[in-house]
């Protein structure tokens, strides 16, 4: 049976109408009053995302700040990566983890594959009663499966997927800069430290794709820096994903270990998007850029913020919607997705990838400045595949 709009239950509360049959004059009072419910709300969002748009986004950190202070687990309570309950995905588990889907229209993955994928999934705690998000939570756990599916799938054509669980901060704990919010982040950052151990032990040798959104794209500069650069593996990297997230060209990358992928043939480099619609309003994101210090030492600038163009593979580049040969547009129960090509073009400015052409319904989660940042991935799904073929033809041919 189909269910009912949530806006619907909110109705019946407010006018005390229910599943009654009044009088028809009754009854047009009920649709009166549930139609103000609904203008209500209406106006409670929009007048929400006007604040974030206006004041940077304080509106949006004071209703979803955790509440207290952080407080640091035992040191033995982290996940074991040895057990396989602590990953989303790995290779050759009955079922076959959700890295391994893809869309209708793309063969299956071949069970041999030269790469190894190493994704860290984006924030999807939503609550503010915690610092940090337990594993067991069905809730956050559920919608990190999700992206495991839409993002990590676009790599399994070349390579088998590793997706560590972690103890992700938690929403408000990302849009903080705090003593408390830092300590969640590094919470999580050393479960994803760990996990990579793990996962460099399972795959000793060949090439790997690293890759992340959002909170994990942070946590993968942060690998970037610590495990990649100066050190042997990273002649084994073909290229690092960083979804979502700003790197500076000039404060960050030097620390990293990588270069700024400059074309589509070029391996051992690092891809990094932040897509918008226009008019785009990057306020949040620029905001705390301008004000932050990069892994040199040097701040950051804005003109220095590393924008490659999905489509194309070339750093500031840009293409028209017929380049992009497959945006992931999910069904309405995000249970399955199609691949809809020709309709997103795209070109970078300021550092931002702008979308252009006709965008397709990808869900409700567009942010408030016209952000895309849920759909970073979604957006470019079968280019993103193409783009790691092609880097990995171009790392093994160095």
């Amino acid at each position: 049976m189909r269910s009912r709009s949530p806006l619907s239950h909110v109705g019946e509360a407010r006018s005390g109408c229910g599943n009654c049959l009044p009088p028809l004059p009754a009854r047009t009072m009920c649709v009166r009053r549930f139609l103000l419910a609904i203008f209500i709300l209406i106006l409670l969002f929009v007048g929400g995302a006007f604040a974030v748009y206006q004041f940077g986004g304080s509106f949006l950190v004071r209703q979803a700040a955790p509440g207290g202070h952080f407080q640091a687990p035992p040191s033995q309570a982290g996940p074991d990566y040895v057990q396989t309950d602590n990953w989303l995905s790995l290779p050759d588990t009955v079922p076959p983890g959700p890295g391994e889907w893809v869309p209708g229209g793309i063969t299956s993955p071949p069970a041999k594959r030269p790469a190894a994928v190493f994704y860290i999934h984006p924030t999807t705690y939503l609550q503010k009663d915690r610092w940090n998000a337990p594993l067991e939570d069905p809730e956050s756990q559920s919608r990190a499966v999700l992206f495991v599916r839409s993002q990590a799938s676009a790599f399994n054509g070349v390579g088998q997927v590793y997706a560590p669980k972690y103890r992700q901060a938690a929403f408000g704990a990302f849009l903080l800069r705090s003593e408390d919010a830092q300590q969640a982040l590094d919470l999580a950052y050393s479960d994803v430290d760990r996990a990579f151990d793990r996962f460099l032990a399972q795959v000793p040798d060949g090439p790997i794709i690293l890759a992340g959104h959002s909170q994990g794209a942070l946590h993968l500069t942060r690998l970037l820096r610590d495990k990649v650069a100066g050190k042997p593996i990273a002649s084994r990297v073909v290229a690092a994903y960083v979804g979502g997230w700003p790197v500076s060209v000039a404060a960050d990358l030097p620390g990293m270990g990588l270069a700024a992928c400059e074309r589509p043939d070029q391996a051992r480099c690092v891809l990094s998007w932040q897509s918008y619609a226009d008019p785009a309003n990057t306020q949040l994101v620029t905001d705390v850029y301008d004000a932050s210090i990069g892994f040199t030492g040097q701040p950051r600038r804005r003109e220095d913020m590393l924008c490659v163009n999905p489509l194309t593979g070339v750093r500031n580049g840009a293409a028209p919607p017929s380049a992009n040969v497959g945006t992931l547009v999910p069904n309405a129960t995000l249970t399955d997705a199609a691949l809809q090509p020709g309709s997103v073009g795209a070109h970078c400015d300021k550092g931002f990838l702008l979308l252009d052409g006709d965008i397709p319904a990808l869900g409700p989660y567009v942010l408030p400045g016209n952000n895309y940042h849920v759909y970073d991935y979604a957006l470019f799904w079968a280019n993103l595949r193409q783009d790691a073929q092609r880097r990995l033809a171009a790392w093994q041919g160095r």
